[in-house]
């Protein structure tokens, strides 16, 4: 196995001086001569920022998008246009229609039109739709559909398939991407609507039970009230990873009760950090 793995966040809420700030969530991975782009944020912040840290686009073999909200697929354009033999993988309902619907006022909140059309417009030998678990690389992995079992867990906001609030979205286009190594999974998440323990505990599972070592991205606990926060704490730190990275949805809240509970374990998520993980 013996391969280390680097994780660059491009895009997040917030930053290190000297990059954009974004709603949205953006990772860029090398492990074992692959380059992966987990997310593209909204768009804005991503070539920007990646200029900025010295990393090509152009560069990129393999598109992953954990879900099909815009802050995570509004800058697919440029990366199609920037890497002319990407490899894209998503949940086949990515483009789905979705809304945030709060007292009865929506907001379309699902993949912008220019990033619909430039993912159809790649070569259907390049589009992989993901639904099970599928293999990147020898050691890197893709969830597709994440069971949601924990009862304490949910999507985390007011997600419907309607303007109107007629039809939940219980986002079933959720997936996360792992990396085994020799010291366990590095694991990176979107915005986790299946739920951070779902998510961890289905990747243990389908890995034979190995450790968690470390898990970076959105958690998406930024409207958790404190029983599921409480019950979060409790399950990651069962798990003991290394490393628990929260960025972009969390929330400030959220984030402080991990970090704090933690201790140097925790790392407050933002661009420009680069996460490195020894084989």
């Amino acid at each position: 196995m013996s391969q280390s793995v680097s994780i660059t966040i491009l895009v997040d809420n917030r930053t290190i001086p000297g990059l954009t700030a974004e709603h949205g969530l953006s990772l860029w991975i090398e492990t074992a001569g692959r380059r992966f782009l987990f997310d593209t944020g909204q768009g804005g912040a991503l070539v920007p920022n990646a200029s900025t840290l010295g990393i090509d686009l152009a560069g990129t073999d393999t598109l992953v998008l954990s879900h099909g909200h815009y802050d995570h697929t509004g800058g697919i354009p440029r990366v199609l246009q920037a890497a002319g033999q990407v490899e894209a993988y998503c949940h086949p309902g990515v483009a789905s229609p979705r809304y945030g619907v709060r007292s009865g006022a929506a907001r379309p909140i699902h993949m912008p039109r220019q990033s619909v059309t430039s993912l159809e417009g790649l070569p259907v030998n390049r589009v992989h739709w993901v639904r099970q678990p599928v293999s990147l690389s020898e050691n890197v992995g893709l969830t597709g559909e994440i069971p949601r079992e924990h009862p304490f867990e949910d999507t985390g906001g007011p997600f419907y398939l309607d303007p109107e609030g007629r039809f939940a979205d219980s986002i079933d286009d959720d997936l996360a991407l792992w990396i085994r190594t020799d010291g366990g999974l590095v694991v990176c998440v979107g915005c986790c609507h299946a739920g951070l323990l779902n998510t961890l505990h289905y990747i243990q599972r389908l890995n034979g039970g190995m450790r968690i070592r470390a898990v970076i991205g959105g958690f998406h606990l930024l409207n958790a009230g404190r029983e599921r926060l409480d019950w979060t704490v409790s399950a990651l730190l069962s798990l003991d990873p290394d490393r628990v990275i929260p960025c972009h949805c969390t929330g400030e809240h959220a984030s402080a009760v991990l970090l704090d509970a933690l201790g140097r374990k925790g790392i407050q998520g933002l661009a420009g950090l680069r996460c490195r993980f020894q084989a």
